[in-house]
């Protein structure tokens, strides 16, 4: 879970719309997709052009860009990382104009954002129908097992006070209380109108943060400012803020395996199969453990905590 992941702007709203726009003209017109699977794009890079990793604006995200250019480094592919661009709206652009070459991205929330009509909720189903569905000019490569999904969480307080274990429960009281998301969570399929049509809940309020369910949105939960709030599984603030993660038993988040995007005209097969390498090895307990890395007590930067996790799985020396 992103994975609403994780992980959002009124402007990249706008762009969403644009870039869905030219999706779809592009599918009329009869423009080749890709294959049901996730092979190596075709293409190669252009000789002596590093390749740009971009990374949306959270931390995982970022150290996931580094990770990717760590490991093509290492094996003798200049890369350079462009953090921070923004949400899936702005850097799923950006890889099409060209402006990065690959981002870290999330399979559930990457195919209901290129198409919006999507139930798969399975790690198997949402693969299968990822490929197909994404602009001609785009690949993805192999998924790693490794998964970060949204979810909605309460402090214990409010799980007692309410009587809350699962998103059913916090429909009958969602009238009730203010809900902390992503600002593109009014609008994408997971988020409110997920909520809305699976749950029946429509909070009394919607806070839109800005940070991924980060410090700033866990603190006006703490203060009792919101009541709920969309936080990714792998974020250490849950345990450390001892919160509680709402079961979802109709799948409203669907499985969110890290994988790369990629523009498909700026990869050789050497670079694919660094890449696939590194997602054959990151598990979920590596996301848990890089971002206690980078924002927990050691506050280690994204390039450090990387760097640390390819010695260990053996991608550098």
């Amino acid at each position: 879970m992103k994975t609403m992941k994780r992980h959002l702007t009124r402007t990249a709203a706008v762009a969403a719309g644009a870039l869905l726009t030219l999706a779809l003209a592009a599918c009329g017109s009869g423009s080749p997709l890709d294959s049901g699977k996730s092979a190596p794009p075709a293409g190669s890079a252009s000789p002596g052009t590093p390749l740009v990793i971009g990374s949306a604006s959270f931390p995982e995200s970022q150290t996931l860009a580094e990770v990717y250019a760590g490991a093509l480094n290492a094996a003798g592919i200049a890369a350079s990382t462009k953090p921070n661009i923004g949400s899936r709206e702005v850097y799923v652009r950006a890889v099409q104009d060209g402006s990065v070459d690959i981002v870290p991205d999330y399979s559930g929330n990457l195919l209901r954002y290129v198409d919006k009509t999507a139930t798969a909720s399975s790690a198997e189903d949402v693969m299968k129908a990822l490929p197909g569905k994404l602009p001609a000019d785009l690949s993805i490569l192999e998924p790693a097992k490794a998964e970060d999904k949204d979810s909605i969480v309460v402090t214990k307080a409010t799980a007692e006070k309410f009587g809350l274990k699962t998103l059913a429960d916090l429909g009958r009281i969602c009238d009730q209380i203010a809900l902390g998301m992503p600002a593109e969570a009014k609008e994408r399929p997971q988020g409110l109108p997920g909520l809305k049509a699976a749950y029946g809940c429509v909070p009394k309020e919607f806070v839109p943060f800005s940070d991924g369910g980060g410090p700033v949105t866990i603190k006006a939960l703490l203060d009792d400012r919101i009541q709920a709030a969309d936080v990714f599984t792998t974020s250490p603030l849950i345990s450390k803020n001892q919160l509680v993660v709402l079961e979802d038993p109709k799948s409203n988040f669907a499985a969110q395996q890290v994988l790369p995007l990629v523009r498909k005209d700026r990869l050789d097969g050497k670079a694919a199969e660094v890449l696939n390498k590194v997602s054959a090895v990151l598990t979920t307990d590596d996301l848990l453990r890089l971002n206690e890395d980078v924002s927990g007590d050691k506050k280690m930067s994204s390039k450090d905590a990387a760097a640390a996790w390819l010695k260990e799985k053996g991608f550098s020396k």
